[in-house]
């Protein structure tokens, strides 16, 4: 049984806004991953779901739970004392919603900015998460990308289509490889995809062309504070499928990383840091960033467990520095 042991005004006070807790898969889960490293540094930790975040004024307020974890897959947290109290009383906000980014993202994302003007130290930073799209942000960075597309109109990507040839379309806002679409040249079932996802021509999706180094695994790339981690996570699509994703399936292979996936993470990374990004998933195929995941990021427990490192002690070293820095 999971113990929530009193209150300390000397400790860190950390609040992780997230999904249920009960729901996750906890051999897997790096949010549970972060909070395990949190107690090992013995910072207080409180849980919020998203509908607890509200604002009176000018304060942003949470409601929630104190909480311990355990590294278990029967009972990997308990609940503690009811909080009811400003954002901005927290240290450390580490935001991990998942996906889908929608208004209602965005709406929370001026929430936990309220409590960052106040002093607290928000993880990723509430513009920065704004500002970098998962699927659009690769538009900042064209010459490290395949040939993207980002429109709503068939018309357009009609032509794209042409002049690529098999091609990838995803919606904006999701995760986990939900949604996504690969349509060979002259695939009759264009039409309908693109009216589906792009709810009858009212919303923009992603247009790739096809990479087919998929088949060696879509390369999950964890960058920290601006570096990279020197190992990363092949995500290999399961036979008969074109997704990596392992929500859909994929297989994992934790790997060294390679030249590629080196070049890309050092090229991007710094400016990545600079925003207020300090952990950031980066996805490639055959050496092309194809995503650039800063909602909530994955794959820490798979490569942990592979190589014997701790990354998210190295992003609470990002996280206490910045605390010593704040005026």
């Amino acid at each position: 049984m999971v113990n929530v042991p009193p209150v300390s005004a000397s400790k860190i006070r950390l609040a992780v806004v997230m999904d249920p807790i009960e729901n996750i898969h906890p051999e897997k889960d790096t949010t549970l991953a972060l909070l395990l490293e949190a107690q090992r540094r013995e910072y207080e930790i409180t849980y919020l779901l998203p509908e607890g975040l509200r604002a009176e004024g000018g304060t942003a307020l949470g409601r929630g739970h104190r909480l311990r974890v355990a590294d278990s897959t029967s009972e990997w947290f308990a609940l503690g004392e009811y909080v009811d109290e400003p954002l901005s009383t927290f240290d450390v906000i580490l935001m991990r919603k998942d996906p889908p980014f929608d208004e209602e993202y965005i709406y929370l994302t001026y929430l936990l900015e309220l409590a960052e003007t106040a002093g607290t130290v928000v993880v990723n930073k509430p513009a920065a998460l704004r500002d970098y799209n998962e699927k659009a942000a690769i538009l900042k960075f064209p010459e490290l990308a395949p040939p993207t597309l980002i429109a709503r109109d068939l018309s357009s990507i009609r032509a794209f289509r042409r002049r690529e040839g098999r091609i990838v379309v995803k919606p904006l806002n999701g995760m986990g490889g939900r949604g996504v679409f690969v349509l060979e040249e002259g695939d009759p079932n264009l039409s309908s995809v693109v009216e589906t996802l792009t709810q009858g021509g009212r919303e923009h999706v992603m247009v790739q062309r096809f990479l087919p180094e998929i088949a060696d695994g879509d390369m999950r790339v964890l960058v920290v504070d601006g570096r990279a981690v020197p190992y990363l996570l092949a995500r290999v699509p399961a036979e008969g499928e074109s997704r990596g994703n392992l929500a859909a399936g994929g297989r994992g292979e934790p790997r060294p990383l390679g030249p590629h996936e080196r070049r890309i993470a050092e090229t991007i990374g710094p400016g990545l840091a600079d925003a207020g990004l300090l952990f950031v998933g980066l996805d490639l195929i055959g050496g092309r960033l194809t995503e650039v995941n800063v909602t909530s990021p994955t794959c820490v427990r798979e490569l942990d467990r592979a190589f014997g490192i701790n990354i998210a002690s190295e992003l609470f070293d990002a996280v206490e520095a910045r605390l010593r820095g704040r005026p």
